[in-house]
This record gives structure tokens, sequence and C-alpha cells, in this order.
């Protein structure tokens, strides 16, 4: 019993190190009880059970999509990864992004890893006022201009949409990844890759910007994030 114990103990500590040694090089951006670092709209997001929360309900609705920006500087090439669960709607994390015009200071455009409450959007990529849907799920999409002047997306097939739905979870917590090197952006959901861009539209891509979160126009819902961290990557 005394070897067995032992080299359970010794397993353990064998995973703990991995697991560190996963995270090496990674800034912790949220601090699990306060908004320090982070600017949204009072009226929607707050800490709560110690993730940021956004909120919404039928006497206190947001109009148009509001966003709760990190203030910690640009992300360029990065891997991100945060925990999310949403109840109802739609949201997403923004990155590479830029201040849009609106009725606040809350207004976000740029790449987004979108996710959602139904069965389609969770882990494409769509371009929040910065030309819509890039990229689908199980797609990796190549996005260039033609001569027209109009985006062009290549695609490739790397996966079944319904084979990626199965890896996300309702109304529970998930894991998001975000690795954006160069113009080369991935994302994925609990592990899974669920979609691919490569950004060869050279007049609107961005090698830079905001980081942000989404709180979605419409219906009543919530959305919380925790755990994310960031690492700067060359």
């Amino acid at each position: 019993m005394k070897k067995i114990i032992t080299i359970l103990g010794l397993a353990a500590v064998v995973f703990a190190g991995q697991a560190v040694a996963a995270e090496k090089g990674f800034e912790k951006i949220f601090d699990g009880k306060t908004l320090k670092g982070w600017n949204g709209d009072p009226k929607f997001w707050s800490v709560q059970d110690g993730a940021i929360t956004g909120k919404t309900t039928k006497d206190n609705a947001t109009q148009g999509n509001t966003f709760i920006i990190w203030e910690g500087g640009k992300t360029g090439n990065f891997d991100l990864r945060i925990d999310y669960k949403i109840v109802g709607g739609n949201s997403g994390i923004q990155y590479r992004s830029f201040k849009a015009d609106g009725p606040d200071e809350w207004r976000i455009g740029g790449y987004q890893a979108d996710f959602e409450a139904g069965d389609t959007y969770s882990g494409i990529c769509y371009g929040e006022r910065f030309r819509g849907i890039l990229s689908l799920r199980g797609k990796k999409t190549t996005l260039t201009v033609g001569d027209d002047g109009k985006l062009k997306k290549a695609v490739e097939e790397f996966s079944k949409d319904a084979d990626i739905a199965k890896a996300i979870k309702k109304e529970d917590w998930n894991r998001y990844r975000i690795v954006a090197r160069g113009f080369n952006l991935t994302h994925y959901i609990n592990g899974v890759k669920t979609t691919q861009v490569v950004d060869r539209d050279k007049k609107n891509r961005r090698a830079d910007g905001l980081l942000a979160l989404q709180l979605h126009a419409g219906p009543p819902m919530t959305v919380q994030f925790k755990n994310i961290r960031i690492k700067k990557l060359k």
C-alpha cells in the first residue's frame, strides 16, 4: 500500500509540474475579485462568483453590443486562454480590435472569437464591424481581396461541424483558446480546434489591437469569464 501511495504521489507531482510548464510565460490579467484593469459599463459588468460577469435583463437592456475592455495594452502575437460560461444570447472575445463609433466608450470592432448559447456560432471567427463572418466552424479560411475589391474566401474543411459541437458544454464552463501569430489565427474550445483564419487581406487585416469581452444586444443573457491569462508570442 505504501508503495502504491508513493507512486500515486509521484504521479501527482509530475502532473502538476506538467501543468505549470504548460502555463509558463502566461500573465494573469484578471484578479478574480475586482475589475481592476478592465473598463466596461458598470450597468452591465461586475464580478460574481470569481468571474467577470456581463448581464442584461428585460429592464436593463443594452442598446447595441457593449464590451468590457482590457486596459493592459494591445494584443499582437499571443496565446490567450480563458474560461467562459453563457446562459442565453451570444457573446465573444475581441482581439486585435479597435474602438468603434457609438453612444459611449464601450463600442468595439475587430476579430472576434465567437460563442453563444445556441448551436451554430461557438468557435467561429467573426469580424465585429469588420467584414462579418470570416471563418466558420471546422473550416480553415484564407482571406484575400479580388481585383474587384471584394473579399474572397478560400475554404478547406478540417473537421465536421457536428463533431466540434459535441465538445461544447451548454450553460456550463468551457475553455477557449486563441492563438494569433502573424496573420494566422486559430481558435480552440475545450482543446478542440474550431476554426482557422489566414488573413491575406492586406488592406484590412490587423496586426494588433485591443482585447475586450462582449455582451450582446437582444434578449436577456448572462455571460461570465474567468482564469484569463495571456502569453506574448514572437
